[in-house]
């Protein structure tokens, strides 16, 4: 007596599943396009095909500045910006890069602290191409200088003193002649950082560079101040100045 199972499925073929590796490389990049730089490296990891597809210019260029090669002249020289990679170009724009003889830094790491003056003066000046659109400059500034003792980050305000009798006057210029002056007192709470705004400044030509000069004074030498810190200068769009202060 025996038995005669039917219907039974051959057992799968699994080396006929798509794979990660057959994907056309034209295809991932065009995913990668709609990917933040970060989802993008971190796909690239995966496999090789994703690693070759994330080289690919097209994807990084949307992601650099529309006035990227305004920038990348000031930093780099011709040979160097026409053997990168736009992948090699966004990772080096995100270090920091010395240009203009090695007098200017793209990016700052420390912070400047008065701690008593009399005459005080800080200011600055650039040029480069801005996309058209209004834009919103502020200085990054503290009351008080701040330290970590035992894993806690703490605030030594001894030194604060002389910036609420007289107003800082902050000021900025443009190449085109626009300008703007505001007068603050600095009485923002110690050890928090906090944006001054100077004022607004309006690109219509992007193919043009744009000079800005800046500064940030308090010389009435009837008295000393200090115990402040001044982090940097912050160049925004104006629609995104709200959430740049209030992201302290």
């Amino acid at each position: 007596m025996g038995a005669n199972i039917s219907g039974v499925t051959p057992e799968f073929d699994r080396s006929s599943e798509p794979r990660l590796s057959d994907l056309p490389d034209n295809c991932v990049a065009l995913i990668m396009m709609r990917l933040d730089p970060p989802e993008i490296c971190r796909l690239a990891r995966l496999s090789r095909v994703f690693r070759r597809a994330s080289s690919a210019d097209f994807i990084w260029e949307p992601k650099l500045p529309p006035s990227y090669r305004a920038i990348a002249r000031k930093v780099f020289d011709e040979i160097t910006l026409r053997k990168l990679l736009k992948k090699d170009l966004y990772a080096k724009l995100c270090r920091p890069n010395l240009f203009d003889g090695g007098t200017k830094v793209v990016w700052f790491h420390s912070v400047a602290y008065v701690q008593q003056i009399w005459w005080f003066e800080v200011g600055g000046e650039f040029e480069i191409q801005f996309p058209s659109g209004t834009y919103s400059l502020f200085f990054r500034i503290q009351l008080g200088k701040t330290s970590k003792r035992l894993g806690r980050r703490i605030c030594n305000s001894d030194h604060i003193h002389g910036w609420d009798i007289k107003p800082v006057r902050f000021q900025l210029a443009t190449s085109d002649n626009q300008q703007a002056v505001s007068l603050r007192y600095l009485n923002n709470n110690p050890g928090h950082w906090s944006h001054y705004h100077v004022g607004d400044f309006k690109v219509v030509n992007p193919d043009v560079s744009t000079g800005v000069k800046f500064s940030m004074t308090q010389i009435d030498c009837t008295h000393t101040k200090g115990g402040l810190c001044i982090d940097s200068v912050l160049i925004v769009p104006k629609e995104n100045a709200r959430k740049v202060v209030e992201s302290e």
